[in-house]
């Protein structure tokens, strides 16, 4: 970009958001923002590929097999 285009343009900064991260509760860093530490990403991204999270749902087994 070139500086000349936009002589008075303002650069405004984004909001600071200072928190935890959700998995060990140190502050976070920008980088790895909401975590700590890729570390602390890769445990969670980890989590989610392992179905170690799930969702709870009214749904039973026998209705989705019904489905297919």
């Amino acid at each position: 970009m070139n500086d000349k285009s936009k002589p008075n343009a303002k650069v405004i900064p984004l909001k600071s958001v200072q928190g935890n991260c959700p998995l060990c509760k140190r502050p976070t860093a920008v980088e790895f923002r909401p975590f700590c530490s890729k570390r602390c990403a890769d445990k969670d991204l980890g989590s989610w590929l392992n179905e170690s999270y799930k969702y709870e749902t009214d749904e039973t087994t026998e209705s989705l097999e019904d489905e297919q």
